[in-house]
């Protein structure tokens, strides 16, 4: 008598719409994520750059069509796609920045897993530096995040400075009604007896190695955060690890958005070990390949 066929596992169609990601680590965290727990997860890179509001429901509407569990958003989508959507959870609506869409019976559904991702990575730093007041560079989709994760924290005081000042305006008009939001012209004001510090945009990203913050305004009572992670040690952190600061690299972010998003499309609890060791894997082989791009001149850098 044969023996009955091996049962199939299950398996969920995920992926990332953005650009550029091609070297993204989101593939490697979930799909190590799902074999660890027995099931399948195929994580598709879904680079399209400069897609205007047309292309981008045709491509939610393929997603909606082709079997997808969800997709995550990242640069430069999480709020042009906010009204090809279905429904937004409560945050993602607050904030106005979706990273994560879950299909559920052919309907989207926005999530925002900055948010619950950051504030999950960086609870400690702010709990034991007593709440005080946090600067925050950039007021684009993931600096949201950033502000709506540090709010629920119960952080006293989070000061926004972008240099577009119309974004951070309206950034600090979703939450200044019940929080103390303070929208600055300078980095200097940000940061003026701050206790944090963090970098919400891709400035220090390969191929760039500039910094959001002049190096003189770092110290020993800050702690510092950056939403970068290739590289993982960007000249901010470099520079604030010099001066004595404490420091929470790029990953963090990385790694907990990802298991939070992992929970949505599955409904499944991913180990946070196993996700971690695919990021570290994938940055160890990014920086053997950025050691040979330097020797051919050609750098390269990712997004989340």
């Amino acid at each position: 008598m044969s023996e009955p066929p091996a049962p199939t596992r299950q398996r969920f169609l995920t992926g990332l719409i953005g650009a550029p990601i091609a070297h993204s680590a989101s593939p490697a965290m979930h799909e190590r994520a799902g074999d660890a727990l027995g099931v399948r997860c195929l994580y598709q890179l879904i680079e399209v750059a400069g897609a205007n509001r047309e292309e981008l429901r045709a491509l939610l509407d393929g997603v909606r069509r082709l079997g997808f569990a969800g997709v995550n958003v990242t640069f430069p989508y999480k709020e042009a796609v906010l009204d090809l959507l279905d429904e937004l959870s409560p945050t993602a609506a607050a904030l106005g920045a979706v990273n994560t869409i879950v299909v559920s019976d052919g309907r989207l559904f926005g999530h925002n897993t900055d948010t619950t991702g950051f504030a999950r990575a960086a609870r400690d730093l702010v709990a034991s530096s007593g709440r005080g007041a946090v600067a925050v560079i950039g007021a684009g989709g993931v600096g949201k995040a950033i502000v709506f994760a540090l709010a629920d924290l119960g952080v006293s005081e989070i000061r926004i400075f972008d240099t577009d000042r119309a974004k951070a305006d309206g950034l600090a008009a979703r939450l200044r009604a019940s929080h103390g939001i303070v929208v600055v012209d300078r980095v200097e004001d940000a940061l003026r007896d701050a206790v944090g510090l963090v970098n919400g945009t891709p400035v220090g990203m390969l191929p760039s190695r500039g910094t959001p913050v002049p190096d003189a305004l770092l110290h020993d009572g800050l702690w510092v955060a950056d939403v970068v992670y290739s590289p993982l040690w960007t000249p901010l952190l470099l520079a604030a690890k010099a001066r004595g600061a404490r420091i929470m690299t790029g990953g963090e972010l990385a790694i907990y958005q990802a298991v939070d998003a992992f929970e949505l499309f599955t409904g499944l609890t991913p180990s946070i070990i196993e996700m971690r060791n695919a990021f570290d894997d994938v940055m160890a082989k990014a920086t053997t390949a950025s050691c040979a791009g330097a020797k051919t001149g050609s750098p390269s850098g990712y997004w989340r």
